[in-house]
């Protein structure tokens, strides 16, 4: 995990084939594959797994490797799948630093990334928020980046609904990145997890920021992106988790912004699902039928369930007034007999009544 930047695919295929002591003696003495040196050859040198280890015991972490038992095997399944397709983005992490009590394999069981642009509106920061806490108080896991903006706004609410959230960083876990996150770090480490592929000590970087995206996608079963540019770290998320065969939900915002655009842009071109409750989250990435939701509707009238003509007729009628069946079929447009037949139906079902001028509108209860 220290000679390579990731997500490094020969050398992960050499871990594969061979297995990571024997893969790092060949790093070591030069004799790995020429894909497997091109990739190590700037930190082949460098020998700090003991003191890499020994940062990690300092501030409480643990390293976390494919046979320990809270490995997430199975949501880090889709980037072994999307590698194999010959995606060289999408290389498994040959290990994770985590920092905190949650039990990865338990974290990622029921998990959603909410992610967003760092320039954020206060129409975005009280909607990732909203959703973060909706979605932690049904039970599901709230992955982010730790960023400012919408980042931020999904882990507090969260945390503030009881509910476990993984912050998942571009730097190691010893790295308070951004420093104005610092206190949310701890507060995520009290009830969740700091998560990062990178060793204790490495610097935040663009690029690595980029890398981290696949893990914070590859980790939940679908992404809601709340607001981003069209060029952004949550646009590259949304498209990384649409490539790994996750959900990619959108929520819309003001045509004006300039902040929702990219969410725009995926719901136009038809990337992601539009999304504008908790419960529309939760039925697109829960458990199939297990949150379902009620189709919208609007409200109830007393004329639902009646015919053309009959809500002509209906229509044609005042609740004040009375009117002859005869006048009735000339504002309705509907012959006088049937006029006559719906009108003695629509009595027995209370909509009309019959009265010394003719027919009026029985009034609202």
């Amino acid at each position: 995990m220290r000679v390579a930047e990731p997500p490094a695919p020969a050398l992960l295929a050499l871990v594969d084939a061979i297995g990571p002591v024997e893969a790092a003696a060949a790093v070591r003495t030069s004799s790995a594959p020429p894909g497997v040196l091109s990739e190590t050859s700037a930190r082949r040198h460098l020998e700090l797994a003991e003191s890499d280890l020994a940062d990690a015991a300092h501030v409480g972490a643990r390293l976390v490797v494919p046979e320990d038992e809270e490995w997430p095997a199975w949501p880090l399944l889709s980037l072994g799948a999307a590698s194999d397709r010959g995606q060289r983005w999408a290389g498994t992490p040959l290990g994770l630093w985590a920092l905190g009590s949650a039990r990865l394999v338990d974290a990622f069981e029921r998990a959603v990334s909410v992610v967003g642009a760092r320039a954020a509106t206060g129409y975005g920061e009280f909607v990732a928020g909203e959703i973060a806490h909706g979605l932690a108080s049904a039970g599901m896991t709230v992955v982010s980046g730790a960023a400012y903006g919408i980042d931020g706004c999904a882990h507090r609410g969260a945390l503030a609904a009881g509910g476990v959230t993984v912050a998942v960083l571009g730097c190691g876990v010893d790295v308070n990145y951004p420093a104005g996150h610092a206190r949310l770090l701890n507060w995520i480490v009290e009830r969740g997890l700091v998560l990062s592929e990178y060793p204790p000590g490495t610097p935040p970087a663009r690029h690595r920021f980029l890398v981290r995206n696949r893990l914070i996608a590859a980790l939940s079963s679908g992404t809601v992106v709340v607001e981003a540019g069209i060029r952004s770290g949550a646009r590259n998320t949304a498209t990384t988790a649409a490539a790994l065969g996750k959900a990619v939900l959108a929520v819309p915002g003001p045509i004006t912004s300039a902040a929702s655009a990219g969410c725009h842009d995926l719901l136009r071109t038809g990337s992601a699902q539009l999304v504008g409750s908790v419960a529309e989250v939760l039925e697109a990435v829960g458990p199939v039928g297990e949150h379902l939701i009620e189709p919208p509707t609007g409200p109830v009238r007393r004329t639902d369930g009646l015919g053309g003509e009959a809500m002509r007729v209906h229509e044609a009628l005042r609740r004040r007034t009375a009117r002859t069946p005869a006048r009735v079929a000339v504002e309705s447009g509907v012959p006088i007999g049937r006029v006559r037949a719906l009108l003695a139906e629509m009595e027995l079902t209370g909509l009309v009544e019959r009265c010394e001028e003719g027919w009026r509108q029985t009034p609202h209860a």
